[in-house]
């Protein structure tokens, strides 16, 4: 992970230094910034590697940046979110983020989960070695070395963790595969919060599916998980 550009855009500027020092300590290349216009401006002009991105700006909102960045770009985002509400972070997750950590929350935590998400991105990149280079069901085609995916031969474009959902469900087609299974699988930890499978398999569900309320290739098993065809 060393020399990975991180942006990190927040208001709290001491909370905004200690984050810096922890992630430059690690080995991360820190940007800053805190207020979301000069958060796009860097975003724009500097390409990070990874964004974290407060909800609560006092001159934007989070989830506004998070939907016109996902709109441009599949930079990975983790959210820092202060609100207790669940449909915040909710919301945050169905319009791209791939993660969220709330406040307060251990320095250690939230490297480890940049760790993750970062490493997520590496995975999807690579092709692992042995294992097939394309893969096919219910009309969905991935293939493992471009990372393309087609659904009924339309290119489709998925961000790193839609991606790695899909491919995780897709090498075990017609297993059940358990929510607890996927959050290590896809998020590297079994402890996070369901609704991160959850509404990442409704943000997939949403470009896959003919009718997303009526899933057919990404089926729900009540009280256990998911199987793909």
């Amino acid at each position: 992970m060393r020399g990975r550009r991180v942006l990190i855009i927040d208001d709290d500027e001491l909370l905004l230094g200690a984050i810096q020092k922890k992630f430059e300590t690690s080995g991360f290349t820190v940007l800053t910034a805190t207020t979301g216009d000069a958060g796009r401006e860097i975003l724009e002009a500097e390409n990070p590697d990874l964004l974290i991105l407060d909800l609560a700006l006092p001159d934007d909102d989070g989830t506004d940046i998070c939907r016109d960045v996902r709109a441009v770009s599949h930079v990975p985002i983790i959210m820092l979110t202060g609100r207790a509400e669940e449909t915040d972070r909710i919301v945050g997750l169905e319009l791209g983020a791939d993660d969220y950590v709330t406040k307060p929350f251990s320095l250690s935590e939230l490297v480890a989960r940049a760790r993750a998400v970062l490493r997520r991105v590496d995975h999807a990149r690579e092709a692992p070695k042995g294992e097939p280079t394309v893969l096919q069901g219910v009309g969905v085609t991935v293939n493992v070395r471009s990372h393309e995916v087609t659904v009924d031969g339309e290119s489709v474009s998925l961000t790193p963790t839609e991606y790695k959902l899909l491919v995780t469900l897709m090498k075990r087609a017609g297993e059940v595969v358990s929510v607890q299974e996927l959050l290590e699988q896809v998020w590297g930890h079994d402890q996070y919060d369901t609704h991160l499978v959850e509404v990442h398999v409704a943000n997939l569900r949403g470009k896959i599916e003919k009718d997303p309320k009526r899933p057919e290739r990404i089926q729900t098993v009540r009280s256990f998980g998911y199987r793909f065809g």
